[in-house]
């Protein structure tokens, strides 16, 4: 599995794209993304005319480990993002059952025998959320975030369009 996290707009799915491409397995790319509003309705159809034709796509809002689940062992897969999908679990689960969710993706992933590449947002360096919500949410990506760091192969901080391998964890410190 490889981990892409970053700010939005810094370059994390034409790196997924990138990097999918070069593997050279057919790719599967599960969008997370709902068109809940018009803006949003755009910037989904802006997404899909960027993509490749010959990727396969699934719709995963919500049901991420199904999606993984249907995908054959040899194609590569995109998940993005995770940040999205968090959000929209947020509405009806608990943040343990996000949090499990998150585990079971991962440990799917890692049992795959084809490649996973995983984008996910750093929303975590900016300013305390004001709302509840909104640092309920910040806290929940930030931890799913550090879980799919830990688990994946390789992690990189996305900036830019420049991206950097993450380093270290606890054998460092």
């Amino acid at each position: 599995m490889i981990f892409l996290v970053g700010g939005a707009r810094s370059g994390k799915s034409t790196l997924a794209g990138a990097i999918a491409d070069r593997i050279g397995t057919p790719v599967w790319f599960l969008a997370t993304a709902r068109a809940d509003d018009e803006e949003m309705e755009r910037r989904i159809e802006a997404h899909r005319k960027d993509r490749p034709g010959g990727w396969r796509v699934l719709e995963a809002p919500t049901d991420v480990a199904e999606a993984i689940g249907s995908v054959p062992e040899s194609e590569t897969v995109i998940l993005d993002c995770v940040t999205l999908w968090i959000s929209n679990l947020m509405v009806e689960r608990t943040d343990m059952t996000i949090l499990e969710m998150v585990d079971d993706v991962i440990a799917l992933a890692m049992r795959r025998s084809a490649q996973t590449i995983v984008v996910s947002n750093e929303v975590g360096s900016g300013v305390v959320p004001m709302s509840p919500v909104g640092r309920r949410f910040r806290d929940l990506q930030g931890r799913g975030n550090q879980r799919f760091a830990a688990a994946a192969d390789t992690a990189y901080l996305v900036v830019a369009g420049k991206a950097l391998r993450l380093e270290g964890g606890a054998d460092v410190v």
